[in-house]
Formats: structure tokens, C-alpha cells, sequence
């Protein structure tokens, strides 16, 4: 398949680079608040149902995985520091329709991601309106990511900070009661290999938000010296937190209780008997959840400015405020995508796509760092290696539904490239 060269998208406001204003502090910060989001509230249920007694197996395998994709997208971010993560590299280092496979997998994807968020907002914050809650939290976080990334830092600052307090005090008021015990940490004959791998990836997508610090490079300021940096602490620090918080849910729960848990957090604390916790926990998974659709809403409007520039979505996309440095377009065109989902429809259970798309995003990242030349800072040849081969093992390993609607969206993707840059070029 052929494809576009880069072209200018014209226009004086389009012809703008996004101003790096972000240093290592709120890189990681702004990392931090996609990692440490709604999912480490909900995925240890469904990953204890699938691992049993593997669960911290499964997360050590998820965490292996982890580090080899954020070693490979902080090489190629540093190298490549452009707003759009893996569907520049894909573009750079694997050709054209890579990256933007990448990128459409991303988009669609995290556009369902963002609408769920906001759901999982409204289901907290107020269940009998959760809809107009979501649109509410939806137009709110656009507003602010309008004003100026250094608005949606200081806004993160705060979220980050209120949800690690939560889960401190989660994992300190389970840890000391009378109910924990460490032998329902052992790991039993009912953890199979096939349920780690897919528990590893459920717990996967939960902290694999350090893609938002590669996403956001050209709006980081020294990136070639920042973002390696502030990716492997943000990485190492969400994982600290999930590691504590599923030893501790599970030494009061054991990895029966905590599958069945519908809260487990809040089951966590009451179980603890700290059931005092229990309404703080479920308000800092709402402010967790806010958390995750400030980031994603970042990630996915530097991505639809990436390919906008290409010509891969309308060139009107393209442009950048002249006040704010914002992709403003962008951002409005995904905020009022995601308003529109959250207000029509329930997607918190419909969007398995989306975690197929994160990981095939991931392995895209990977091959296109095994290309790196030793004079280009390429990792260890192991670290892409054992990335691609986790991400595409995780990712047949999730229920079939998943599978199969992830591979779905990208195939309409790929025919709609097809059409565009294969039939196309021919006719004209």
C-alpha cells in the first residue's frame, strides 16, 4: 500500500508546534493520573476471577510487559518528541499504515475508553443521573485542557495526590486489622497459566498509561533527557501502588473473595472493619476516574492532531491555538465525541476493542524499536522482544468477545486505508 507523504495542513494557526511547557514533575504527575485511575478500583476483581490464586503472578507479568513497552516508547519518544506516541514511530520506523493502524486502534478505541470514564464518574458521583454526570465531567475536563496543558497539570496534581491518599489509607487500615492474613497470599492449583496470562492483562490496561508522557512529547520540555525519566518513575510508582493495594485486598478477601467483590476496595476496608473508609473509597474512585478521562482525553486529542497534520483525519483538526498552544479543534471534536457517547450510551460493558487496541498499539511501539540503531539509544534487542511477544500473547488471551470486536475495529481502519491510499491513488 502506498500512503501520504507529510503535508503541511496550511494556515497560520495550523502551521503551529504545541509549546513545551511540561518538565519531568508533571510528566510523571500527568502519568501518574492515567496509571493510578478507576481501573486499579475494579480490575482486581475481574483479574482475581481469571488468575484465582495467581494474581500477583499476574501482575508481575504485567508489569514485565509494562516495562518493556515503556522502555521501547521512551527510547522512540525521545528520539521522535512529537505529539501522537506510537503512530509517529509506527509511521518513522515501520512505514506508513503502522502507524496508522496505531493511531486509529487508539483514537476509536480511547474515544469508548473516555465515554466509560465518564460514566464511571457519573455511577459514583450521582447513579440515578450518571448520564448527565458523564456529559457533565465531559465538558468540564475539555474545559480545562482548553485553557493550557499547564491547567490540566495542576488539575492532575490534585487528583493524583487524593488517590493516592485514598489508597494509602486503604492499604494501611486492611494491613493492620485482624483480618489480614498472609497465608491467603499463596498461590493454589487453581492458578492456571492461561488465567494468568489473561488476568496479566486485565491488570495491564489498568497502569499502561505512561503511553500519555510519549503522547504528549512535544509539549515536554529537553524531551530527550525528560521523558526517559519520567516514564520509568511514573511506571515504577503505579506499580508500587497496585502491588500494595492487591496484597492487601487479598490478605482480608483471600482471591475468592475478591473475585466475587463488586467494590473491592470498599469490600476490602468493610471486611478490614473500616467500613468508615468505605464512602471515601468509593468518592476517590470517582476522583480516580476523573483522573483517567483528563488523560485520556489528552492522549487521544494529541493523537487526532497527529494524524489531522497527515491528512489521516480533516487538516481543520490540525490546528493550535495561538493563546494557549492547545490543539483546541482537536480537543472540542473528542470532547464532543465522547459527550455524545456517554450521553446515549452505556459502554462501561462494550468495550472490549478497546484493550485489544492498547495492546497491538503497544507491540506496534515495540517493533518499530527493534529498528533503532545502537547510535539512535536502541534498548537491549530482549526489551522489544519480549514486548511484542507479551502484548500479542496478552492480547489472544482475552475473552473471545474482546478479540473479536478489537479485530473488528482495526480491520474497518484497514479498509478504510486501503480504499483511500490503495484503490484510490490507482483511479486518479
Amino acid at each position: 500500500m502506498g500512503g501520504p507523504s507529510a503535508a503541511p495542513t496550511g494556515g497560520s494557526e495550523a502551521s503551529q508546534g504545541l509549546r513545551r511547557r511540561l518538565g519531568v514533575f508533571d510528566a510523571v504527575v500527568i502519568g501518574l493520573g492515567a496509571m493510578v485511575g478507576a481501573g486499579i478500583f475494579a480490575a482486581p476483581a475481574p483479574a482475581a476471577r481469571a488468575a484465582g490464586s495467581g494474581l500477583l503472578l499476574a501482575l508481575c507479568v504485567a508489569a514485565v510487559v509494562a516495562y518493556c513497552n515503556a522502555a521501547s516508547s521512551a527510547r522512540l519518544a525521545a528520539l521522535y518528541p512529537a505529539s501522537g506516541g506510537t503512530y509517529v514511530y509506527g509511521r518513522r520506523r515501520l512505514g506508513d499504515f503502522w502507524g496508522y493502524l496505531a493511531g486509529w486502534g487508539f483514537v476509536v478505541g480511547k474515544t469508548a475508553s473516555c465515554a466509560a470514564m465518564a460514566l464511571t464518574v457519573g455511577a459514583y458521583v450521582w447513579p440515578a443521573y450518571a448520564q448527565a454526570v458523564a456529559v457533565a465531567a465531559v465538558v468540564g475536563v475539555t474545559a480545562v485542557n482548553y485553557a493550557g496543558i499547564q491547567k490540566t497539570a495542576r488539575l492532575t496534581r490534585v487528583i493524583v495526590a487524593g488517590v493516592l491518599a485514598v489508597l494509602a489509607a486503604v492499604v494501611i487500615a486492611t494491613l493492620v486489622s485482624g483480618e489480614a492474613d498472609a497465608a491467603r497470599l499463596d498461590i493454589g492449583a487453581d492458578a492456571t497459566f492461561g488465567g494468568v496470562l489473561q488476568a496479566a492483562g486485565l491488570l495491564f490496561f489498568a497502569f499502561a498509561g505512561y503511553a500519555r508522557i510519549a503522547t504528549l512529547g512535544e509539549e515536554v520540555r529537553d524531551p530527550a533527557r525528560t521523558i526517559p525519566r519520567a516514564i520509568p518513575i511514573a511506571l515504577g510508582i503505579a506499580l508500587a501502588a497496585y502491588a500494595a493495594v492487591a496484597v492487601a485486598a487479598l490478605s482480608v478477601l483471600g482471591s475468592g473473595g475478591l473475585a466475587d467483590a463488586t467494590a473491592p476496595l470498599a469490600d476490602a476496608v468493610q471486611a478490614a472493619g473500616a467500613g468508615g473508609l468505605a464512602p471515601v473509597v468509593r468518592a476517590g474512585a470517582a476522583v480516580a476516574a476523573l483522573g483517567s478521562l483528563v488523560a485520556l482525553l489528552l492522549g487521544v486529542s494529541r493523537t487526532v492532531l497527529a494524524m489531522a497534520r497527515d491528512r489521516h483525519l480533516p487538516g481543520v483538526l490540525a490546528a493550535v491555538h495561538p493563546r494557549t498552544g492547545v490543539p483546541h479543534r482537536a480537543e472540542l471534536a473528542v470532547g464532543v465525541a465522547v459527550a455524545v457517547l456517554a450521553a446515549t450510551a452505556d459502554l462501561r460493558g462494550a468495550i472490549g476493542f478497546s484493550s485489544f487496541g492498547v495492546l497491538v498499539y503497544y507491540a506496534i511501539a515495540n517493533a518499530s524499536a527493534w529498528t533503532l540503531r545502537p547510535d539512535e539509544g536502541r534498548p537491549a534487542r530482549a526489551i522489544p522482544m519480549a514486548g511484542v511477544a507479551g502484548c500479542l500473547l496478552m492480547a489472544f488471551t482475552l475473552p473471545a468477545s474482546s478479540v473479536l470486536a478489537g479485530a473488528a475495529v482495526l480491520a474497518v481502519g484497514a479498509a478504510a486505508y486501503a480504499v483511500r491510499y490503495g484503490i484510490g491513488p490507482r483511479r486518479g
